[in-house]
């Protein structure tokens, strides 16, 4: 009976873990997710008093809203794991329970048999009335391990039943937590649903202006493909002098190149927070389906007002450049790797210098009350899409 009642606890304290953990991992995530949202919602906010809705407040609607989506997903699961291991622990309880009562029956039989030969002298008589001194030994070492085990039994059931009520108690915790996650899961189903039909009064109010679309398309495209052919350039220059004959490798390029690409998936974004309004390669228009964007080598984050640019591992500052659409860029070599960080204001380092890791690197401009920085990724001349790189 002990050693099952070991096993239980075991068994219990096992599935506290459990729970600890994935409540912790899913606490996190929803931490996440609901910090971008609250974001969106306060660049949302500086926006309203717009008369005219414009395709960033759309990118904004679609990413809260997906957001949103993700969130009920983690609650989903979240209220299902919960409910799971609530039912299992009330299970394991229900079991320690009856086990506890059982001891106590038992012990309650120890106690009446003990009180019905309280006498001490008739235990003292009977010890004294054995034949010989091994059954007398014998006898003694009986009453001996008796009151041992009175003594165990007492304190066992003392143990089992704290253990009980404090699992209880988890339970009891655990079935508020699933009624207060499907309370918000149903809450956030009805913002999603707000969200989603103001994406579609959006929708509508920006399909009237595709004329205004095509030309800004045509302006951005231009810019894009200026700012890519540069930096194209400026890395092919980069390939060509490492491939000459007469190169040899720094050593501590390559450590640095090692370095870099074993934290693919790990490294800090370039700005302190924000969320992506541009992600990496082709796609086509929100609204005008039928309009082609241009390659995005990269992604643009939308940040707060006059963040800095931060960069996301050491390296060397390889150039600072300017341009059209970009304000100022600088280039990052880490060893074989390139990082770009374009839209900056103000640049605090020079060409030639040693920058490290989460070092500010300049300020971002401000544009219509919001500062952005278009981020690259390159492996000498191959881009990179910069989200499987970094962390999150």
């Amino acid at each position: 009976m002990r050693k099952i009642l070991i096993l239980l606890i075991l068994c219990l304290i096992g599935s506290s873990e459990i729970i600890s953990q994935n409540v912790t991992d899913h606490n996190k995530r929803k931490r996440e997710i609901e910090e971008e949202i609250a974001y969106l919602d306060k660049q949302l906010a500086q926006t309203k008093n717009k008369q005219k809705a414009s395709l960033k407040d759309l990118e904004f609607i679609k990413r809260k809203i997906n957001n949103r989506k993700k969130l009920l997903t983690e609650l989903e699961k979240e209220i299902k794991q919960l409910d799971s291991l609530a039912e299992e622990k009330e299970q394991q309880v229900n079991k320690l329970q009856s086990d506890y009562e059982s001891l106590k029956k038992g012990y309650s039989r120890l106690v009446y048999v003990t009180y019905k030969n309280r006498d001490r002298g008739m235990w003292l008589m009977y010890i004294l009335s054995s034949d010989n001194i091994a059954q007398g030994y014998r006898r003694w070492v009986y009453f001996r391990d008796f009151a041992s085990s009175m003594r165990s039994k007492a304190s066992e059931i003392r143990v089992t039943g704290m253990k009980v009520e404090n699992e209880r108690k988890a339970l009891d915790q655990m079935k508020k937590e699933s009624i207060s996650a499907k309370d918000k899961k149903q809450k956030e189903f009805l913002k999603l649903q707000k969200d989603e039909k103001g994406a579609k009064n959006m929708l509508g109010q920006l399909s009237k202006k595709e004329s205004e679309v095509r030309s800004q398309l045509a302006e951005k495209k231009r810019e894009r493909e200026r700012l890519n052919r540069e930096i194209e350039r400026i890395l092919a220059s980069a390939v060509k002098e490492k491939s000459s004959s007469g190169y040899k490798e720094n050593p501590a390029d390559k450590i640095l190149s090692d370095k870099f690409e074993n934290n693919r998936g790990r490294l800090p974004w370039p700005v302190k927070k924000g969320t992506v309004t541009d992600s990496f390669g082709q796609h086509y228009h929100a609204v005008f389906k039928n309009i082609k964007l241009p390659f995005n080598n990269g992604i643009t984050i939308e940040t707060e007002q006059n963040a800095n640019a931060l960069c996301v591992f050491d390296g060397v500052v390889k150039q600072i450049l300017v341009m059209p659409g970009y304000n100022q860029c600088v280039l990052v070599q880490h060893g074989s790797y390139y990082t770009f960080y374009c839209k900056l204001d103000k640049v605090y380092v020079k060409s030639g210098e040693k920058v490290s890791t989460g070092q500010a690197i300049g300020s971002l401009s401000v544009v219509d009350g919001i500062s952005t920085i278009h981020f690259q990724l390159w492996n000498g001349t191959v881009k990179q899409n910069p989200e499987s790189w970094l962390s999150r």
